[in-house]
């Protein structure tokens, strides 16, 4: 069984709080597990038994970070709507761009994504898909999931009623029986590295007697349900006029929210949904690059924290962020907390890593096993290199992750006990290759949908 021994840098285990740093610590990793976590040098026997060495001084040893919300598809449609609300951002980019890819464009740009989600530090990705045009996009997208190494949890993402666009609209038959053969297929191969839950788009675009049939049915099998709730101003009031009540408050009234449930936005939550959400155990996921990019709003996470909510972050998708950077999101996390209660002390470093790696790991499903460095959990690892000229010097290394650190910093990525980036490099993977292959293939994506550019070729 390979080991693999890490000394010499910041090492951050999170095991207790975000205020723990061995500076040195070393990580000893044999086969797919952390086998142990220490403060100082590391014995001689380690070394002397270790398969591959890595002296990570100057940077930063941390649990990977965890992205738990996107939707990779739109790596092709990555800046098409800059600056539109959400529903013109749909209607001009998403809607059509998504409808026109192939298979293939769903293969090619779920491997861009995930690529780029290692090569920024995330070493789990959350990622839903609700362009079904063929019951083989999923597919695609777990292959491409599976050969990028990455740990990864799909929702099946979908819609079934009105008003919803009706070309994205499913047969409920078809939604139930496309998720559990994905789940037969993925969730038990290559010990769960790509798995399958359920993905419903949005409160309004489902009937209700389908979320209560998957939030059976999840129980059942084990999975967890993915929706995003409250995200714009619109959407709250079309489920006021529709329901007489707010989504979050919805969703309880019929019964169906619990520990199960990844609730993604929040942005318009009202202080009873967020008693409802506490009291459920439901996670939330805050994407606050998305909230900014489409003037969706500022979400009141302080007072989730206030409550005991779990929160998760992501990046949302590369349209509605233009990148998958999750160093980039945990600033963004802090500063737009800042702006919207006017407290500069609104959110520390610590509490925005507690959130990756606390709220990150109950949304993937994997509490105890992932989001931090202790004996037995999955080697799921992200060294960042802390001695650049815009980090230097350090004086905290959590103020330096969460403030000065980009994905570009990231010098080497683990997951589950493989080296999948090392000195910022990608193996086993041709990045250039794969990047012509995604500009021909975006390109002609474009075409087919009849969506514009600013580039044009020249004479």
């Amino acid at each position: 069984m390979d080991s693999l021994l890490i000394f010499n840098g910041f090492v951050m285990p999170f095991r207790k709080n975000a205020m723990e740093v061995f500076n040195p610590g070393y990580v000893f990793i044999r086969g797919n597990r952390i086998e142990c976590v220490e403060e100082g040098d590391p014995p001689q026997v380690l070394v002397q038994e270790a398969d591959q060495i890595i002296d990570a001084r100057g940077k930063a040893v941390i649990p990977g970070l965890i992205n738990a919300h996107t939707h990779l598809f739109q790596t092709f449609l990555r800046g098409l709507a800059d600056d539109k609300p959400l529903l013109r951002w749909l209607e001009t980019a998403i809607w059509p761009g998504g409808l026109a890819m192939t298979e293939e464009d769903f293969y090619l740009s779920a491997l861009l994504g995930f690529v780029e989600n290692l090569k920024c530090g995330a070493t789990s990705v959350l990622n839903q898909d609700y362009m079904q045009s063929s019951t083989r996009n999923m597919d695609m997208i777990a292959e491409a999931a599976h050969n990028s190494g990455a740990r990864v949890l799909l929702a099946r993402g979908f819609a079934d009623r009105d008003p919803y666009h009706p070309k994205f609209q499913e047969p409920t038959y078809q939604v139930l029986h496309e998720t559990e053969r994905l789940v037969k297929d993925w969730n038990q191969r290559d010990g769960g590295m790509v798995r399958v839950e359920f993905g419903p788009l949005i409160p309004w675009g489902c009937k209700e007697e389908t979320l209560k049939s998957i939030n059976q049915l999840a129980k059942d099998w084990d999975v967890g349900v993915h929706i995003h709730l409250s995200e714009t101003q619109p959407e709250v009031q079309m489920s006021i006029e529709e329901y007489g009540v707010t989504p979050g408050h919805w969703l309880h009234d019929i019964g169906v929210l619990n520990e199960r449930w990844q609730l993604v936005h929040g942005v318009w939550l009202e202080e009873e949904e967020m008693d409802m959400i506490a009291d459920a155990g439901s996670v939330i996921v805050h994407c606050p690059v998305s909230n900014m990019y489409l003037a969706s709003g500022i979400p009141s996470v302080t007072k989730w924290l206030q409550r005991g909510i779990p929160i998760a972050l992501g990046t949302d998708g590369p349209g509605s962020n233009n990148s998958q950077d999750m160093l980039e999101v945990l600033k963004f996390t802090a500063c737009l907390q800042k702006i919207g209660t006017m407290d500069a002390m609104a959110l520390m470093p610590e509490d925005i890593l507690e959130m990756n790696y606390k709220g990150g790991r109950l949304a993937m499903g994997l509490d105890g096993k992932i989001g931090s460095l202790h004996p037995g959990l999955f080697a799921d690892i992200t060294i960042v290199d802390l001695m650049r000229p815009h980090i230097a010097p350090v004086h905290s290394p959590q103020s330096a992750l969460v403030y000065n650190a980009n994905g570009n910093d990231v010098d080497t990525v683990i997951v589950n006990g493989k080296i999948l980036l090392q000195g910022g490099k990608v193996l086993g993977i041709d990045e250039s290759k794969l990047m012509e292959d995604c500009q021909k293939a975006a390109e002609a994506m474009l075409d087919r949908a009849g969506i514009k550019t600013g580039i044009s070729e020249t004479a």
